[in-house]
């Protein structure tokens, strides 16, 4: 069951690309953070935004089969 990951800002830079097809449907957007972080190398997940769908969503919300999960990490600058 595929769903689309979109990265943006700096954690772009951190994986390497915009984007990324996985079978990780049923998985919570928490439990995709956690495995992002774990798998890919990707810093400080627990402070990216996440939306599912272009809806922002809790950690707590399920992902479903074509579902497209953005990850948005914190603006910051001066």
């Amino acid at each position: 069951m595929m769903i689309k990951i979109l990265f943006f800002a700096r954690l772009q830079e951190e994986i390497g690309k915009d984007s990324l097809n996985i079978e990780k449907a049923g998985l919570t957007v928490n439990q995709l953070k956690q495995w992002l972080e774990k798998e890919h190398g990707l810093h400080s997940l627990d402070q990216t935004m996440a939306a599912v769908n272009e809806d922002y969503a809790d950690g707590s919300e399920v992902l479903k089969e074509g579902d497209t999960v953005a990850l948005i990490p914190p603006v910051s600058g001066g």
